[in-house]
């Protein structure tokens, strides 16, 4: 069954949490209202391709606060073996190419620094990670595979053809845009990543699509006191007051991340 945490939960776990890293050293209206999507799973809990497609672009398509630019996507399961990858465009050429590998090193990044009692998204860890933090290097702890990266065919990316799926990247991304994925029973089950504009805007499409998905069934995390694994605003003359923050992109999108757990409130 599912565990569910209380308040002191809660707060037990992101002080146990900061106690280890410490030791480590848009266009549309919002469719907040909008019904999930209730495809048949490919397996393992995931949505099959269409379905994970299907709420990448419906997400990318509301205001975000970026570029309004179009987005990869990738999912991958709890091993860090891809599962799909998927983009907006018409074509491969349509969305930033190199935001195809950040999208799987972000959806990398989430999986394999969430626990089953406790989200991160990449958001969360770009504090740390930044000279003099208490995790500043591990962004490069985990490399990219370059020849899961890039091989195959070019005009299959983005496709069920994708040469990255069934294998795995690797990777580690420290801003906005990677989230863990959770099934209804509390199931860690792997992550998202989503790239393509500037990071507060992919962080806002990545919740939005993991809301669409049914898969943020999130136990705990470090933001709204300890209730999730939002995006943080709280830096001042450069210092996050949380350990967990993230800079701000713009006014518009700041607005839209504050409200993602009100607007797209994680299940329970």
């Amino acid at each position: 069954m599912r565990r569910h945490w209380g308040a002191q939960g809660k707060l037990a776990i992101v002080t146990t949490l900061a106690a280890v890293i410490a030791s480590a050293a848009g266009c549309s209206t919002d469719s907040a209202t909008a019904p999930r999507l209730t495809a048949s799973p490919v397996g393992r809990g995931f949505p099959d391709y269409a379905t994970f497609q299907q709420a990448l672009v419906a997400a990318r398509n509301e205001a975000n606060g970026g570029f309004n630019l179009d987005m990869w996507g990738t999912l991958l399961d709890r091993s860090g073996t891809v599962v799909a990858v998927a983009y907006t465009g018409e074509r491969e050429g349509d969305q930033w190419q190199g935001s195809r590998v950040i999208s799987a090193q972000k959806a990398n990044t989430a999986n394999a620094f969430s626990l089953p009692g406790l989200a991160l998204s990449t958001a969360n860890l770009y504090s740390a990670t930044q000279p003099g933090g208490t995790l500043f290097g591990l962004q490069e702890s985990n490399p990219v595979d370059p020849s899961v990266a890039y091989g195959g065919k070019v005009s299959d990316y983005g496709t069920p053809k994708d040469y990255m799926v069934g294998k795995k990247i690797g990777g580690i991304n420290v801003f906005g845009g990677g989230l863990p994925l959770y099934a209804p029973d509390g199931t860690l089950l792997g992550g998202l990543g989503v790239s393509g504009d500037a990071s507060c805007a992919d962080h806002n499409i990545a919740w939005k699509v993991r809301h669409r998905l049914g898969l943020d069934y999130v136990p705990a995390g470090v933001a709204d006191g300890g209730a999730d694994d939002n995006i943080i605003y709280d830096f001042a003359n450069g210092v996050s007051a949380s350990g967990f923050g993230h800079p701000e992109c713009s006014a518009a999108a700041t607005i839209i991340g504050d409200s993602l757990p009100i607007k797209y409130p994680i299940s329970h």
